[in-house]
């Protein structure tokens, strides 16, 4: 029998990651799928409207996003990036986020 994982993910198992967070008015959903001392793999439901302030991370982060569209700002320049697109936030440059529209995300972060 293959084990789940604590994020609830079956190892072995095709999922499709959209479809693993539902967006909620109004709000930010996060849920971890992987927390290793090595790094970390978050998916984000962003609703139309929230953002996350700027802010710095310590470590090189990729956002990937799955659906809808993101509008990140990185070391002051403005990107927007669609569904199948990644982004780089490398560690220690301050970096912003707006959902303009509805938009789900996967975030990896890798400590080194």
């Amino acid at each position: 029998m293959i084990k789940s994982s604590s994020s609830g993910l079956a190892a072995g198992r095709v999922v499709t990651l959209a479809a693993l967070i539902d967006y909620q008015t109004d709000a930010i959903v996060s849920r971890t799928l992987i927390n290793k001392d090595k790094g970390t793999v978050t998916l984000f439901a962003f609703d139309a409207g929230q953002s996350l302030s700027e802010h710095t991370a310590p470590f090189d982060a990729l956002v990937q996003v799955l659906d809808g569209s993101l509008e990140l700002t990185v070391g002051g320049a403005t990107v927007t990036a669609t569904a199948g697109e990644v982004v780089l936030l490398p560690a220690e440059v301050p970096h912003a986020l707006r959902a303009e529209q509805a938009g789900k995300m996967l975030l990896t972060m890798i400590r080194a």
